[in-house]
């Protein structure tokens, strides 16, 4: 029988250890939307698809504003993880009332529901986002034992990182919140 954890990483991010050689989660950083006693709910912000805003605009059949900005039609969408990927997710600065939405902090909320790609497609939606196809998921407890085995490293997210910077940046700026240098890291975990 587990011991229900009282570890609760929502609003961190994830950060996949050097070592870690997994396809989907090699070089990942996951920001953590939802950890509770069901499990953990996290989105990949680095990992780009070669699909763009507008194009899935145009496979949702959403008319896109004369007035909406090149560089949001061309954002790339990010695979979120292998969890649902075939639905699309999306992560926001609040604001806006959207039928299936979770306000994580006062900067950031995660939809599921179509009215927020709607808002944006007209030119009104949120100010900063990040769409993703899929997401990833965790059983209780599973993220847990990933990180004891020094699988991800866990820091407080920032905003910043997750709506402004490049993508290519993401992944060394997360580590630098911890304060550390990237190269510095070791593969291995020491355990006394």
């Amino acid at each position: 029988m587990t011991t229900p954890s009282t570890l609760n990483l929502a609003n961190h991010f994830l950060i996949a250890m050097p070592s870690m050689q997994d396809p989907i989660f090699g070089g990942t950083v996951v920001y953590v939307c939802e950890h509770n006693d069901k499990g953990v709910l996290g989105v990949v912000i680095n990992k780009p698809t070669d699909m763009t805003m507008d194009v899935l605009f145009d496979r949702i059949d959403l008319k896109v504003s004369e007035g909406l900005h090149s560089d949001v039609v061309n954002e790339p969408i990010m695979f979120g993880g292998p969890v649902q990927d075939d639905r699309g997710f999306v992560l926001h600065s609040p604001g806006g009332r959207y039928s299936s939405s979770l306000a994580v902090t006062d900067e950031v909320a995660f939809t599921t529901s179509i009215d927020v790609l709607e808002a944006v497609a007209a030119g009104d939606g949120p100010q900063r986002l990040l769409v993703s196809i899929g997401y990833a998921g965790w059983s209780p407890g599973q993220l847990e034992e990933e990180i004891s085995r020094n699988g991800w490293l866990t820091v407080g997210a920032d905003a910043h990182v997750l709506f402004d910077l490049p993508i290519e940046q993401r992944y060394t700026a997360a580590i630098k919140l911890l304060g550390i240098d990237p190269l510095m890291l070791a593969s291995e975990a020491g355990h006394a």
